[in-house]
């Protein structure tokens, strides 16, 4: 359609405007996550996103809204990843933020214009759904993992916890946007209050049920676990001296295992006996077994592993667990071939970190054979693989991580925070252990045990973790808040295409 050329210009001016408009309201709920930890905004974050693509005049429009608020909401929660991959990054939000473009549509349909109550009702149920799907579909590792999830904003509520207990981050992401939701439907739609209210009532009763009759862990004992963070200073060499050093001062003090961060080791001990030997020393003497983390080549597999290893008082026990979900662009590359050129405009991998195959469980031995799940940095952002841990067997989840590249910036808190969420929804405590960052340490319940070691630490904490038994629901039942997001999707997709096939038949008679 023709314009003249001052309506032309206004109607840029208004497009850049609403556009403007749509990605900081995408934005707003990365607040709620650490560092600033504003857990109570997510409850409120979505309602501009949602008011604004509701006001679209076309499916076109309500899409845009969708996409750039997408990309607003990923740049802002990956917004520490600027100094590494610079303008790479504004790719990749945009990429991502398309996830959210059917979400537009889905809000649009089911919020614009005047809204009955019975289509109220259903939008607390399809939006979230819908939106679950897009956090789905965005924690598939090789688009750039789980990081970010609504859910786990509520990392230090404890009924929130509770409920992750039941259904998972996934359950409490379901909360959230439903509570976003009857909030959007109180302001835009007033007369229609009754389903908005009722909304709000379930999602309160939820928590308050979960929080008083949802099954608790059993108490089983403690252990005493150490975490060694030795910081940034001296390189390699330096920083193996400075844990050698932070270890040897935890002799006699009843420790059982003693976590050092990740890529602490730039050898494999398997290959290197003068340092397996120093490492064993290390375990005799302060009477734990180590668990250390190499980046490195091993004898006889071509290409370099993170790997978890365990040194007992003899030197290396066998027991190894390899990294199988890498960082995209910060540990390999994909499509090296087509987007290496990544590597000239950020710190993005110069070389492709090889992938473990399979999850595995150690016994301690000077803990009586205590099975440890471990798990590698970006690992602890999934929740299935913790579960498995659980399910297998494991009694105490570690994670070794290392944020150095992000010292200050949220990603330490950040990475942290989520396993308070994996203790919780497995009922196994967990361990987070740093080479630099912050190391932190939570209970059967994702409560905080002892005080946490900061950025600027370095420092060996000793901690009486509290073991639990008992298998949680999330355990035990899986994913099915994500599966009853996709039957209520499916069940919504159906009654549409019914009602469009009426509507003709309607027409002829």
């Amino acid at each position: 359609m023709h314009r003249p050329p001052d309506h032309r210009a206004r109607w840029l001016r208004s497009a850049w405007a609403r556009g403007a408009a749509a990605a900081l309201a995408g934005a707003l709920p990365a607040l709620a996550f650490p560092a600033p930890s504003w857990w109570w905004l997510a409850y409120v974050a979505l309602v501009p996103w949602l008011l604004l693509v509701r006001s679209a005049t076309t499916n076109g429009r309500a899409a845009l809204d969708g996409w750039l608020g997408g990309a607003g909401f990923m740049l802002a929660v990956h917004h520490w990843l600027l100094p590494s991959l610079h303008v790479f990054i504004l790719v990749l939000a945009l990429l991502l933020g398309a996830l959210w473009a059917p979400w537009g549509l889905l809000v649009r349909a089911m919020l614009r214009g005047s809204p009955g109550a019975g289509r109220c009702a259903a939008a607390l149920v399809v939006l979230p759904s819908g939106w679950l799907m897009v956090e789905l579909a965005r924690s598939w590792e090789y688009l750039g993992g789980p990081w970010g999830l609504l859910g786990a904003s509520q990392w230090q509520l404890p009924p929130a916890l509770r409920l992750a207990s039941i259904g998972g981050v996934w359950l409490l992401t379901l909360l959230i946007v439903a509570v976003n939701t009857a909030l959007a439907q109180l302001i835009a739609r007033p007369p229609v209050r009754l389903p908005a209210v009722a909304g709000l009532l379930v999602c309160a009763l939820a928590g308050t049920v979960a929080w008083y009759w949802a099954p608790a862990p059993r108490p089983a004992g403690t252990v005493r676990i150490a975490v060694v963070q030795p910081g940034l200073d001296g390189g390699p060499e330096g920083r193996l001296a400075r844990s050698e050093a932070l270890t040897r001062t935890l002799a006699g003090r009843g420790v059982r295992l003693v976590v050092w961060g990740e890529s602490s080791l730039y050898q494999d001990p398997a290959d290197h006996p003068e340092l397996a030997a120093r490492l064993a020393a290390l375990s005799r003497q302060t009477g734990a077994d180590l668990l250390v983390n190499t980046d490195a080549t091993r004898a006889g597999r071509p290409g370099i592993y993170k790997s978890a290893v365990l040194i007992g008082p003899h030197g290396p026990t066998g027991d190894r667990y390899a990294k199988m979900r890498l960082v995209p662009f910060g540990e390999y590359i994909p499509a090296r071939s087509v987007l290496g050129w990544a590597t000239q405009v950020g710190k993005a991998a110069t070389t492709d970190r090889k992938r473990g195959t399979h999850q595995v469980l150690m016994p301690v031995t000077t803990a009586g054979g205590l099975p440890i799940g471990p798990l590698v940095c970006f690992e602890t952002a999934f929740p299935d693989m913790s579960r498995r841990l659980a399910r297998d067997g494991a009694r105490v989840l570690v994670a070794q991580s290392s944020t150095s590249t992000f010292q200050n910036s949220w990603a330490p808190d950040q990475h942290a925070s989520l396993a308070a969420l994996r203790a919780a929804e497995t009922w196994r405590p967990m361990v987070h252990a740093t080479l630099t960052g912050v190391s932190a340490v939570y209970g059967p319940r994702g409560e905080p045990v002892g005080k946490r070691l900061g950025t600027d630490r370095s420092a060996a904490a000793v901690y009486d973790l509290p073991l639990a038994e008992g298998t949680s629901p999330y355990t035990r039942y899986g994913d099915w808040a994500l599966h009853g997001a996709m039957a209520t999707l499916v069940v919504a997709g159906v009654l549409v295409g019914v009602r469009a096939l009426r509507r003709p038949a309607r027409a002829l008679r």
